[in-house]
């Protein structure tokens, strides 16, 4: 609780010291704080006076304003971010576009987090809970079961805060991570616009990704040319 009976004393000089003190009394208790020079000392005298002249009361505890007392830094971890990105996003996309965000959200996560393997769920169990749960902000309104609940509070505690995202080794990890899962993908069936059969190709290939640079191949030149389509100009008979 702060307190008003406040009285500042004038800046002193112990003999034998080169420091310059400033004193002041809150709520019957003296305080005292010293500095190397005398402009310094008349600056944070300046500024107590300032408080008090203002109606600003004093801590007792410490001895200084209560407005000169820093908040606690909140700490937000990837999770809660990723969560709130999603919820601010999902009114302004298609379905086909909400699904993407899911999906990328979903496979990113995981890799966010501590070292902690301790009670660590399955990996399909992460990817259950982020993408039909955490990043569906209309399932998110109802209750989930109890499996999907002890996995987020999983991720509650495992998840890193985003200021570590700073960390080169932390975002190099993540993108090796990456890597790995969309090469461990099964590959996906897709329909030949041409014959109309179903052929399996891979979802994503490591090079797309920019794991590893493009190499040419043996006897090539390296350069990828886009195909040569037939001229649409009508064909006119050379004069006999």
């Amino acid at each position: 609780m702060s307190s008003f009976d406040v009285r500042v004393f004038a800046i002193r000089r112990r003999p034998g010291r080169a420091a310059f003190e400033v004193r002041w009394r809150v709520a019957g208790c003296d305080r005292s704080r010293s500095f190397m020079t005398r402009a310094l000392a008349d600056s944070y005298r300046a500024e107590l006076v300032r408080a008090t002249r203002e109606g600003a009361g004093l801590d007792p505890a410490t001895g200084k304003p209560a407005a000169w007392a820093a908040p606690e830094p909140t700490t937000v971890t990837w999770y809660r971010h990723a969560v709130a990105y999603a919820q601010m996003k999902w009114p302004h996309l298609g379905p086909h576009s909400r699904a993407s965000l899911a999906d990328a959200l979903a496979t990113v996560t995981p890799l966010l987090t501590t070292g902690e393997t301790r009670r660590r769920p399955s990996a399909d169990m992460l990817r259950a809970a982020l993408y039909r749960y955490a990043f569906n902000p209309q399932r998110r309104s109802r209750t989930p079961d109890p499996a999907i609940a002890g996995t987020l509070a999983w991720l509650e505690r495992a998840s890193l805060p985003v200021i570590q995202l700073s960390d080169p080794r932390v975002i190099r990890a993540a993108l090796d991570g990456l890597c790995s899962a969309w090469t461990d993908r099964p590959p996906r069936r897709t329909r030949s616009p041409a014959s109309g059969r179903c052929s399996t190709v891979p979802s994503a290939t490591p090079s797309s990704l920019g794991c590893w640079p493009l190499t040419p191949s043996a006897g090539t030149s390296g350069v990828r040319r886009e195909p040569r389509w037939p001229s649409t100009r009508p064909t006119v008979a050379s004069p006999a």
